[in-house]
């Protein structure tokens, strides 16, 4: 008989080869199956063994240790694909998590920024840049200033952001071509102002020396361009210069400020799916609320009774 470990990696091989998920993807279903191995490991069950009470009691166990309704369901997501693939693959008979009810869960708003704090970040990035007293710290606030603007022009993933090649972006051309989630391509138009940030990081580096690189924001580190994590606390650094609290601020907020922006000045909602490269619409719905208030906000300036 398998053993768990040599299941979850089956599975992991299929979702990579077959899927064509995202090394990001992978680790969080790695994270989610290995907890769920050690929960029946406690009672030392086999995957293969474990039935809906099983499945019931490990998702008891996650509210027990303080997890929000939202982690819980997607740990249970990852637990019905990683079933369904063991019965498609003839280890089991049955899927156990077929009739296991997911917790209940609002909807949460997403976090935002208004175009006046985006503004004012975008601001701090050019006052950064002017500021800089050594080539070093130019090239640096250069390289910040580049990925906000491409992420404010595009609301591109992070994972997307700084693994961009640099051939994604040429001179002379206002748009680029993504490969996203599953390895699926799409094109999204480019600013004026981000590509005259992209232009003036490349001279900075190139005029540094720096080597070259198939990414457009390369790295020392282990995938060869900047981390996720470097960015992502570049950015909170430079909204607490901005008078912005930093909590307020992250790369995904920053998408989600790209997506409500375009809606409440008349971008459609599926223009907005395909941009954000949502593989369902109902995906980007949650960003409907923008829509429902653009909606009053016309008929309360507009409607001849409104105002009576």
């Amino acid at each position: 008989m398998p053993s768990n470990a040599a299941l979850v990696e089956a599975f992991l091989e299929m979702m990579s080869a077959e899927r064509g998920a995202a090394g990001n993807t992978l680790a969080a279903y790695r994270r989610d199956l290995d907890d769920f191995t050690a929960f029946l490991g406690k009672g030392s069950e086999s995957v293969l063994a474990a039935d809906a009470m099983a499945v019931r009691g490990y998702l008891v166990d996650l509210d027990d240790r303080g997890f929000a309704a939202r982690s819980a369901s997607r740990r249970l997501s990852a637990l019905r694909q990683f079933y369904r693939f063991l019965y498609a693959e003839g280890h089991r008979g049955d899927d156990p998590t077929g009739t296991v009810e997911g917790p209940r869960q609002g909807r949460a708003l997403p976090k935002i920024l208004s175009e006046k704090d985006v503004g004012r970040l975008l601001g701090m990035a050019r006052s950064e840049v002017e500021a800089a007293d050594n080539p070093a710290r130019r090239l640096a606030a250069l390289r910040l200033a580049a990925l906000l603007e491409l992420l404010y022009a595009t609301g591109l993933r992070v994972s997307e952001l700084v693994g961009l090649p640099a051939k994604a972006i040429t001179e002379g051309r206002r748009t680029m071509t993504v490969r996203g989630k599953g390895r699926k391509e799409r094109m999204v138009p480019l600013t004026h102002a981000a590509l005259d940030a992209v232009a003036a990081y490349r001279a900075a580096a190139k005029k540094a020396g720096a080597a070259a690189s198939p990414f457009l924001f390369p790295a020392d580190s282990a995938d060869g361009h900047l981390a996720r994590q470097v960015f992502a606390r570049d950015l909170k650094s430079l909204a607490a210069l901005a008078g912005i609290p930093a909590v307020k601020v992250s790369p995904h907020v920053l998408r989600h400020a790209f997506a409500s922006h375009l809606l409440q000045n008349g971008a459609d909602l599926r223009s907005v799916q395909q941009l954000l490269g949502h593989a369902d619409i109902s995906t980007t719905q949650i960003y409907t609320h923008v829509l429902e208030e653009r909606l009053r906000r016309l008929v309360t300036d507009h409607h001849p009774l409104a105002k009576g």
